[in-house]
């Protein structure tokens, strides 16, 4: 029997554009490929480096690009935050039948960004007994010791918790250390659906 659900952010809540940041980027230059900047993009969302350091790195790049057009293409992978999985999360959340904990990968932009634009955040935030954001706690997914953190930290048992994200390699890490998971495609599920899809453990 499910008793507590983790759920991922983006993709699973907030609608996403993936490709949009290096799209945007290379609006700005050739030079920058975020693939190659994976390893900066990596420390700014566990909170090793600092958002001016973040920006610093890529104007190192874009020398003539300014702090805004850096900042507005890093948000650019963020989209709309539909309001029927907003009813969804509070109905769970006043039912208390489960103990709800939010576990994404994000950084001090996107969160500034979502807290301006999402006018429910805090309503979301609100609905969960327990909120983890990469960049806080310095962990990040698909590392398994972020799982590891959150069942030691809440004494979680693995057969009894189910975890649902939308990129496979974050799942498939979780599925090792014995958590039930749903990797939710966008495309064509919404978290709405997941006592019809996931039936069988509810």
């Amino acid at each position: 029997m499910i008793k507590t659900i983790i759920f991922d952010f983006g993709d699973v809540f907030i609608n996403l554009d993936k490709p949009a940041t290096e799209r945007e980027f290379l609006k700005l230059g050739e030079d920058v490929n975020t693939k190659k900047m994976e390893t900066i993009n990596t420390s700014y969302e566990i909170g090793k480096i600092t958002t001016s350091e973040f920006i610093s790195h890529y104007q190192r790049h874009l020398i003539h690009s300014t702090d805004t057009q850096i900042i507005d293409a890093w948000n650019a992978i963020l989209k709309d935050f539909p309001r029927h999985r907003l009813q969804f999360l509070k109905q769970l959340a006043a039912e208390k039948k489960y103990r709800l904990i939010l576990l994404s990968n994000t950084n001090e932009l996107h969160i500034d960004w979502i807290k301006k634009n999402i006018t429910y955040y805090k309503e979301f935030k609100d609905c969960f007994d327990f909120f983890y954001l990469s960049h806080e706690i310095h962990l990040r997914k698909p590392n398994t010791d972020i799982f590891q953190f959150v069942m030691n930290t809440h004494q979680l048992l693995a057969s009894e918790t189910m975890f649902i994200d939308d990129t496979t390699i974050n799942t498939d890490s979780a599925a090792k250390l014995g958590i039930h998971v749903w990797n939710n495609d966008p495309e064509t599920e919404d978290i709405t659906d997941l006592f019809t899809i996931k039936s069988e453990l509810f």
